[in-house]
């Protein structure tokens, strides 16, 4: 009986034969539609197969469940078929008269919308600042204008004004990072990755890389600093042990061979408890004495100090400088508060060697990320209008007081039913840095609780992020918490409506 079941399904090519499916090839690429159709019908054959109610797939596309039926979660965060609840083949069966294109095509339909929805704004309740689904470092509205000048004319990228010769896309950035951090030289590659990976292969192509065994860290994406290294055509040389290295195991590992001394900042994770490392200034002595140059990763991209507004020591680029790091890299969509990129400072005589790389055309960046990071650099020159105007910065030290305020908004915005129904109230939590920056280090914050008798914490999540615009939260405990810290003032009555519309619906 299974198999008759399962033969009931209509094929590819008939759906797309039929009337109503034909028309979505008129909006639509073929080959997308062809895609949709394929990947509804596979679900109904999971569905049929696990004696799973055909309606669910419906409900599932278009974020709405049965009230008897418990919603599951798959590995996307999408609120998906249910599982657990199982139907005769009888019941199965009298499933089958909903497969007729008429019933499947807003199905397809649903799925066509969710592959071609794009980037959109979106609403960051989940209190991790440097998120990188979300896009990381939000920019400044400064940054924002100067995209707008050169979006949509001309502008002097490579051309130098007063004199009408060809220029160098990254002398305006190469003055401010050096008066900002103190270097003698810089430039911006596509992203941090890129700067080491840059470093390495100008440096130490061919030659030995002396690392310390923690260092050798995963950046992200499964991306892990032994593969950029090996890509490189470095050769890598590791050092100490997972957690305690010396100056002396360094000092052993310099051969003739020797191309540089690499020390990678953890920035993503923290290793505590019986350890040591090797200072920054003894590795730049080391060097010196070696003839060989020292690379700091330093990743998070600091400058600005962070311990003199109450958070935890960060090690800035200003440091590095001064410690005479030969070269030093850094993202830029961290910690600094600016777009995705990557920038390598230090020496004048390592740097030069690395702009000459033929590798440096392949890496470079475009003039939107020019004109934003350049806007960006230009509020560091004042830290005041840094802290001010920097989203991130902001964010981060955001008074517990305006948090509370912007709950108390979100809360009281919303009708009296609404609040009742959804028991909405105001507690205390922690919001996180994210992004490989500042890690295990929990700020305190003020957080919207939502817990319903009415609409479990897995559905309400799922209709927040189907909202216009989406609303990202965070679920503890089958509770929906929304982390005022990340949310703009102005998206506060966004999301006092959301719960509003949520509620009626």
């Amino acid at each position: 009986m299974r198999q008759n079941i399962l033969r009931t399904i209509p094929s590819v090519n008939e759906l797309l034969e039929s009337p109503e499916i034909s028309k979505l090839t008129d909006l639509y690429p073929r080959q997308l539609v062809v895609e949709a159709v394929r990947e509804v019908l596979e679900e109904i054959r999971q569905s049929m197969t696990n004696k799973t109610n055909i309606n669910e797939i419906a409900m599932s596309k278009t974020g709405t469940k049965r009230a008897d039926s418990p919603p599951s979660l798959d590995g996307s965060g999408q609120v998906g078929m249910v599982k657990d609840r199982e139907f005769s083949d009888e019941e199965v069966m009298s499933q089958t008269r909903d497969l007729s294109p008429q019933k499947l095509y807003p199905i397809i339909q649903q799925v066509l919308q969710q592959k071609l929805c794009g980037i959109e704004h979106a609403i960051n309740a989940t209190g991790i600042i440097l998120h990188t689904g979300l896009g990381r470092a939000p920019l400044a509205e400064e940054a924002a204008k100067q995209i707008q000048n050169v979006l949509h004319s001309f502008c002097t990228l490579e051309i130098e004004k007063y004199s009408g010769k060809r220029g160098f896309r990254y002398h305006n950035i190469e003055q401010l990072i050096c008066m900002i951090t103190g270097a003698e030289s810089a430039f911006v590659v596509n992203n941090n990755a890129a700067a080491v990976l840059l470093a390495l292969d100008t440096l130490a192509r061919g030659k030995e890389v002396v690392i310390s065994r923690s260092h050798l860290v995963e950046i992200g994406g499964e991306f892990r600093m032994p593969d950029v290294m090996t890509k490189s055509g470095a050769l890598l040389v590791e050092v100490g042990t997972t957690n305690k290295t010396y100056l002396k195991d360094y000092e052993n590992a310099i051969t003739e061979n020797t191309g540089l001394i690499l020390k990678v900042h953890q920035s993503n994770f923290k290793i505590v408890g019986f350890t040591e490392a090797v200072d920054l200034k003894d590795l730049v002595s080391l060097g010196q004495a070696r003839n060989i140059p020292v690379v700091y990763d330093l990743g998070s991209g600091a400058l600005i100090e962070l311990q003199k507004y109450g958070l935890p020591y960060e090690p800035t680029v200003q440091e590095s400088i001064k410690a005479g790091v030969d070269v030093v890299t850094f993202s830029t969509d961290k910690l600094l508060g600016g777009p995705q990129g990557g920038i390598i400072a230090g020496k004048k005589k390592w740097v030069d060697l690395l702009k000459k790389n033929p590798l440096t055309r392949v890496l470079r960046v475009g003039k939107l990320t020019i004109a934003a990071l350049e806007a960006t650099l230009r509020l560091y020159l004042e830290e005041g209008l840094a802290l001010k105007n920097i989203p991130v910065l902001k964010m981060i030290l955001t008074p517990l007081e305006t948090i509370e305020d912007r709950c108390k908004k979100v809360i009281h915005k919303v009708g009296s039913e609404t609040r009742v129904c959804m028991n909405l109230s105001m507690v205390d939590g922690f919001s996180e840095m994210g992004g490989g920056a500042l890690p295990g280090e929990n700020i305190p914050t003020k957080l919207v609780c939502i817990h319903s008798d009415k609409i479990n914490a897995i559905e309400l999540a799922n209709k927040l992020r189907n909202s216009t615009p989406p609303i990202f939260a965070r679920i503890e405990q089958d509770r929906v918490l929304l982390d005022m810290r990340t949310v703009y003032d102005e998206e506060v009555d966004v999301i006092s409506r959301a719960l509003e519309n949520i509620f009626s619906s």
